[in-house]
């Protein structure tokens, strides 16, 4: 369903991040550029792992994000859990979804590691559409995260 410009917003995204290895501000980075750059995309985030089993808040664009979410519950729970990408074309179909808005209709989460090989986080994007995202957007952003959190701390 979604149809943009992967190469033009890649290309913007490794610019603004050449050279930086802070997690947070990579982080920050990406939501804004992929939110404001997928035109599905209506809240856009990451959730970080800050203890076992245990994702927090982090930098996001949009309406406001649940602010804890254990490895136990959800998409994005699933996702670090499993390390697997999830694309839920419909989220009220999917086991134990967490409804932090009542809009979103799909997700596309994403597992975040660096080069180390530990996980960082995971990227969500949720959209007010059904089946907005698209293999073509996993095959996009997965090795974008690779490359852009290579040498995240």
């Amino acid at each position: 369903m979604s149809d943009f410009d992967r190469s033009a917003l890649s290309a913007q995204i490794h610019a603004l991040c050449h050279g930086e290895t802070d997690t947070v501000a990579l982080m920050a980075t990406l939501a804004c550029e992929i939110h404001h750059g997928h035109p599905f995309s209506d809240w856009t985030g990451f959730y970080r792992v800050v203890a076992p089993d245990l994702l927090k808040i982090g930098p996001y664009q949009g309406g406001h994000g649940c602010l804890v979410i254990p490895f136990s519950r959800g998409v994005c729970g699933a996702a670090a859990r499993t390390g697997k990408v999830l694309n839920v074309p419909d989220v009220d179909a999917f086991p134990d979804h967490i409804a932090c808005s009542s809009t979103t209709r799909s997700e596309l989460v994403v597992p975040v590691w660096n080069g180390q090989g530990r996980l960082l986080g995971v990227l969500d994007l949720d959209s007010n559409t059904p089946a907005a995202f698209t293999a073509e957007d996993e095959a996009w952003i997965v090795p974008l995260l690779a490359e852009i959190f290579r040498d995240a701390q």
